[in-house]
């Protein structure tokens, strides 16, 4: 017996998103999204690249599908472009657009693959965009008959749902840096869009109670923050990280309050919140979906944003191509406060893994040997969590293909698979392979190295 084996029915998948791997996004009657948009803005994206084309997964689904197939994959997590279903955000229905999705679904399940649908994964579309978007109220109302529109398409062949993808993204890098769309930088706005999003995603949930079936969740990307030193500053500076990021989302939703910690980072922006409000956001999930990647080790730093928080970074560590430290173990802590602060909710790991270069050798294969390492370290890191409790129900591997990495452009990748932007030669790379035993013997390869 390995000692990695993972428990029985565990789901082993990989994931994408809608922008990221379609391509053709105004194909079949579909409107226009804020990404498409905002990578027509000089300077936005790195080399001007756009996802008109991404992994043309649109038109190619069905051999991307035979992909996940022979590596058996048992999962297949992918989003919904909000702007195929309502080309203007509301309103006319585009038939097309679902029928698209509804042939994705059945040959996921002619496979044999468990299709997990994300109803919003940054995609807004732009006409919302032009109302205000997220900053205004009524978006909640517009995600709610949105997502009513989908699950009553597609609820009886799906069974796992998720409503929103990092929300923390949407807000800080939209409407606090700026780097994504609308590119705001706006503390009074920022607070808005958070409880926006999660009276969305509250919603969507009670429609999925009225129409569709099995399990729906939230998504969140958690990364765990380390003080610096052990000084009293330093320890208040990542709890005030913690909260902005990993519990900004999840108190709401779990616990029926936000961190006490933001109305000290927004000050004045800081809103009184309807009690009403905040008593619907409570709305029961089934799991939680969790993203992680890396970690941070910060300190206090009073020039440094309303955060007043700086992130130190790590040397003599090994970092990806996006800049991020590799730390497996902070996957396992992460996974362990989850537990320890909400109880014993279900998990999945819904993304996880690395951009690194990708050598090809003599022999004509990708030897991506840093990116197996990464996946290696960070299930094994998943196992030991799940030895002490965690119920961590299914992992999937970020990304099934490279993609467009929205203001990388083209040029980060994530994938298990090759994708050649101007062929569109699709080609598994040693990781892919490696998965794939992983995935086939349930973690039991995971006791040897590579």
């Amino acid at each position: 017996m390995s000692r990695y084996e993972f428990p029985e029915q565990f789901l082993w998948g990989a994931a994408t998103s809608a922008y990221q791997v379609e391509g053709s996004p105004l194909a079949d009657g579909a409107g226009p999204s804020n990404w498409h948009r905002f990578c027509r803005q000089p300077g936005r994206i790195l080399n001007g690249d756009t996802g008109d084309t991404a992994c043309d997964h649109y038109r190619r689904f069905q051999e991307d599908v035979a992909l996940m197939k022979a590596l058996g994959l048992s999962a297949y997590r992918f989003s919904i472009a909000w702007s195929r279903i309502f080309p203007e955000g509301k309103g006319r229905i585009n038939r097309r657009g679902i029928a698209h999705y509804q042939a994705l679904v059945e040959t996921l399940l002619q496979h044999g693959i468990r299709p997990m649908a994300t109803l919003y994964h940054w995609d807004l579309p732009a006409a919302l965009e032009d109302l205000g978007g997220w900053a205004n109220r009524d978006s909640a109302g517009w995600f709610a008959d949105y997502a009513h529109t989908v699950i009553r398409s597609l609820g009886s062949e799906i069974d796992l749902w998720a409503t929103l993808n990092e929300p923390w993204v949407v807000m800080d890098a939209g409407y606090v840096s700026g780097v994504h769309p609308p590119g705001h930088r706006s503390l009074k706005e920022a607070p808005w869009v958070t409880h926006n999003l999660l009276r969305a995603h509250a919603l969507a949930v009670q429609a999925f109670r009225a129409d569709g079936r099995g399990e729906i969740g939230l998504v969140v990307n958690l990364e765990p923050k380390y003080a610096l030193t052990d000084s009293r500053d330093d320890r208040a500076a990542a709890e005030r990280a913690h909260a902005y990021m990993n519990r900004q989302y999840l108190d709401p939703v779990l616990r029926g309050a936000y961190p006490e910690e933001l109305a000290e980072i927004f000050a004045s922006h800081w809103p009184c919140f309807e009690s009403e409000d905040l008593r619907m956001i409570q709305e029961p999930i089934d799991y939680l979906g969790i993203n992680y990647y890396t970690r941070a080790v910060v300190r206090h730093e009073p020039s440094d944003g309303p955060l007043k928080v700086t992130a130190v970074p790590q040397h003599g560590v090994e970092h990806t191509e996006m800049g991020w430290e590799v730390f497996p173990q902070g996957l396992k802590d992460i996974l362990l406060w989850v537990k320890a602060r909400y109880g014993d909710i279900p998990l999945y790991i819904t993304e996880n893994g690395a951009a690194f270069a990708d050598p090809e050798g003599g022999d004509g294969r990708i030897n991506d040997t840093r990116r197996i390492a990464y996946y290696r370290s960070h299930l094994r890191a998943l196992h030991e969590a799940i030895a002490q409790g965690v119920d961590v129900r299914g992992y999937f591997a970020w990304s099934l293909l490279d993609n467009f990495e929205w203001t990388y452009g083209y040029a980060r990748h994530f994938g298990l698979v090759q994708v050649d932007p101007r062929t569109q030669r699709r080609r598994p790379k040693a990781s892919a392979e490696f998965y794939a035993e992983v995935a086939q013997s349930n973690g039991a390869v995971l006791d040897r190295d590579y």
